[in-house]
């Protein structure tokens, strides 16, 4: 139950700083990639019995590394790029 709460706490704290529309779209991936990044490094070391900190910490590093590096191009689903 500890686990979950603490997931919990961190996606919506995660989810308060999300609505930052003033940043430059290069500022904008990299923080969302972070966010992304933490959140999915707790959620898998919360399922596999690791470090919660230590999950967020390399998950959002990780995402904020992968999001400052694309560009819109890169990430774009769209078909005509």
């Amino acid at each position: 139950m500890k686990k979950l709460s603490v997931v919990c706490l961190v996606c919506a704290g995660l989810l308060s700083l999300s609505g930052c529309s003033h940043m430059p779209p290069e500022a904008q991936r990299a923080f969302s990639g972070g966010a992304i990044g933490a959140a999915g490094g707790v959620a898998v070391t919360a399922l596999a019995g690791g470090s919660l900190l230590g999950g967020a910490l390399i998950g959002g590093a990780a995402g904020a590394a992968i999001g400052a590096l694309t560009t819109p191009q890169q990430i774009s689903l769209d078909k005509k790029h």
